[in-house]
């Protein structure tokens, strides 16, 4: 069983790297990829913690991209980080990221949230502060039972505001990981980040359009796909020969409810022949 999902304390997880590797043990997993939100600041701890552990480990970052004027997320799997491509695209995206940050803060203040800078500068995870220090701060301050209101009430609408409401392009990037020698597979396509309230054919143009321009492929399972979300999955995976990934998106406390590696009332269980692809498409073995 693998895991290709998977988010830490470095985005907006409750664990930290070293942590989900002892989890990911733990919970009898054979291998999982750290995918943080547009950050690969936690793939060396986890990869070391998991290789002491005997548990196999591939590196990742869950990319935000504007595509037809909605934003997607792209889990991006065993690129090679140190690639001069895949930096100057890093450094881009990490400068949207850290953008702003004691404007976003005014913003959040003035929303009546006891919060500054100085209370923010802990929770930066060792790094520059990003709008992922931000949330977790505010989820310290336990505003709410999940941390996605605190996105819908403060961060988006403070990026929506300060005009920083923006990311690389799918067409910018997607090539970029493949050179790195990475792939990319689209994370939860029915979720409003991705290709909410389109038609099924509108999915379809829009995903073959995604893979003519670069996407390997999808998620196959992911742990609230409808019955007819994960036969649509299936029918893209087998029709356009996409590489076919799956992963709990686990946030930990953060996400309740949603176990690492089995999901939602253990409705997942994903092989490792799904890692096997992925690093036979890389260039990989394990």
């Amino acid at each position: 069983m693998v895991d290709l999902h998977v988010h830490s304390t470095i985005s907006d997880g409750s664990y930290t790297p070293t942590e989900l590797a002892r989890l990911a043990k733990e919970r009898g997993l054979t291998a999982f990829a750290l995918t943080d939100h547009d950050n690969i600041a936690g793939d060396a701890a986890a990869a070391e913690a998991a290789q002491k552990l005997g548990v196999d480990f591939i590196n990742g970052m869950e990319l935000t991209a504007e595509y037809a004027g909605r934003k997607i997320h792209v889990v991006c799997l065993g690129f090679d980080a140190q690639h001069p491509a895949f930096q100057t695209l890093y450094r881009r995206i990490r400068a949207i990221k850290e953008g702003r940050i004691a404007e976003m803060i005014d913003y959040i203040r003035d929303k009546g949230v006891d919060i500054s800078l100085a209370q923010v500068e802990p929770y930066a995870a060792g790094g520059p502060i990003d709008r992922y220090a931000i949330m977790r701060y505010l989820v310290s301050l336990h505003l709410y039972e999940h941390a996605q209101p605190l996105w819908d009430h403060y961060l988006d609408p403070a990026a929506q505001k300060l005009g920083l409401n923006f990311s690389i392009t799918a067409e910018e990037a997607l090539p970029v990981i493949h050179a790195a020698g990475g792939v990319t597979s689209l994370a939860h396509f029915h979720k409003q980040i991705g290709l909410k309230g389109l038609t099924r054919r509108e999915q379809e143009t829009a995903i073959l359009h995604l893979h003519q321009i670069g996407l390997d492929g999808m998620e196959r399972w992911y742990p609230n796909y409808s019955h007819d979300d994960a036969a649509f999955a299936g029918y893209m995976i087998e029709k356009y020969h996409l590489l076919p990934t799956g992963g709990t998106d686990f946030h930990g406390t953060n996400r309740p409810g949603v176990e690492l590696g089995t999901g939602i009332d253990d409705n997942m269980d994903i092989p490792d022949i799904f890692l096997k692809g992925v690093r036979q498409r890389c260039g990989q073995t394990a």
